[in-house]
């Protein structure tokens, strides 16, 4: 096997001082006071506060909030709604980021970013649960029933073996790529920062900033690959041709895992691309910044992937989480920790669908860490590109029977993104609202 990159260098933690981090040159005087009056910055300080406890590991009120009942607070009491919203406002419009805010000092996560009591609900896994491997060198059947047993169970594997599609540079070099990006100049990163999707690239923090409860600890390069191939010169320079070639390679990737999903399914490995699930492309690249405080807020929000299926890879600093329910009824959250040469694989809300809930879309979440360096991961959800009025989605016909009756009704790509798009990530009502 050619792994795609030497094990990751580890990653040491310790307490950041204000003095690793420099506010940006050339910010407006309506940046620097929402800085000051609202994010409390503190310059005279020489550390920023850093839990030492690893915010997974917080599972009861009393670890993350009894010290402190304003810690636990929700972003929508810490303030009446046009102030949060004026705050919101003022955070976009300072054009760079949670990045920013680390830049620029900030010693406590702002209430914006509060989550009430984020890590206590469900608890960790017993040691030694991991999620499944998928091992692409075995023999196509063995592989296939592999991918669709961790798909019904897990909702979640690892891929390994994958060197004939992928180069063995890659991921690693798409990752350096984005981190580079992130990682720039405050004003060089402003000059890309909006919520529209220009030519199919946008580069903002939180793409429901506006509708969520809370704002999460990430900013991100948005890019839309299909059924309408993005303005390439939209995309920042510093990561343009690793994004472009990472585009290719994760193609190839889907297509293979797409195969032994449906002969998983008892269906010609074609079915899933037929059905143009290749053709609709999304990727994300997530860039988790140093939290100061990580016990009290996240990176990601438990949620579902609403597409057919995810393909990510990940750094090596961790911090995805993936919720698992065993055989007894019992939930609780699996670390999805970085596998040198392994991508990521996740089922989406619409393979559960088509799937007739036989391959299953499972809550995941990245928590905070508090660790020097930041979290980077790049994932392509991969959607079907025939979007017309005539085109229906729904569980395969293949699938139902008198027996085994659909689940879900049938409707168009446009309604499904319609639906997706008016919730809050961490809503579960994308699936629900198809139920039969």
């Amino acid at each position: 096997m050619l792994c795609l990159s030497s094990p990751p260098v580890p990653v040491t933690c310790r307490h950041l001082t204000v003095s690793d981090h420099h506010r940006p040159a050339g910010t407006s005087d309506t940046r620097r006071g929402f800085y000051h009056l609202q994010w409390g910055t503190d310059n005279k300080s020489s550390q920023l506060h850093t839990t030492h406890k690893h915010p997974s590991r917080l599972h009861s009120s009393k670890s993350s909030g009894a010290r402190n009942p304003t810690i636990m607070a929700s972003a929508a009491a810490a303030a009446p709604d046009s102030d949060r919203a004026a705050l919101l406002k003022a955070f976009d419009e300072s054009r760079t980021g949670v990045r920013g805010l680390v830049e620029s000092g900030v010693s406590t996560v702002p209430d914006l970013f509060v989550h009430p009591d984020p890590y206590a609900t469900v608890p960790l896994a017993p040691p030694g649960v991991s999620i499944p491997v998928v091992d692409l060198s075995l023999p196509a059947p063995l592989a296939a029933a592999a991918a669709a047993a961790a798909a019904r169970d897990w909702g979640f594997f690892y891929l390994v073996n994958y060197e004939a599609l992928v180069p063995a540079d890659y991921p690693a070099k798409v990752l350096a790529a984005v981190r580079a990006f992130h990682e720039l100049p405050a004003p060089e990163r402003a000059t890309h920062y909006g919520r529209a999707m220009g030519g199919g690239v946008s580069y903002s923090s939180n793409v429901d900033l506006f509708r969520s409860p809370a704002a999460s600890w990430r900013d991100t390069i948005q890019l839309g690959f299909g059924p309408m191939r993005l303005d390439t010169e939209r995309i920042p320079p510093v990561c343009r041709s690793e994004i472009l070639e990472w585009e290719v390679h994760t193609t190839a990737v889907a297509s293979a895992v797409m195969a032994l999903l449906s002969e998983g399914l008892g269906l010609p490995e074609a079915t899933l691309e037929e059905a143009s699930c290749l053709e609709g492309k999304v990727m994300v690249c997530h860039y988790y910044p140093v939290c100061p405080e990580p016990d009290r807020t996240m990176g990601l929000v438990p949620h579902t992937d609403p597409g057919v299926l995810t393909v990510l890879a990940q750094d090596g600093v961790g911090g995805l989480q993936v919720k698992h329910t065993n055989e007894d009824g019992e939930s609780y959250w699996v670390d999805a920790k970085p596998v040198p040469g392994a991508l990521v694989i996740n089922v989406g809300d619409l393979l559960q669908i088509m799937s007739n809930d036989k391959y299953k879309s499972v809550e995941h979440r990245v928590v905070m860490n508090s660790c020097e360096e930041a979290r980077v991961s790049v994932a392509v959800f991969f959607n079907p590109g025939k979007r017309g009025e005539s085109v229906f989605y729904g569980p395969l016909p293949e699938l139902a029977s008198s027996e085994n009756p659909p689940k879900y009704r049938s409707f168009t790509m446009s309604e499904f993104l319609g639906v997706f798009f008016k919730r809050d990530l961490a809503s579960k009502a994308l699936i629900e609202h198809f139920q039969l």
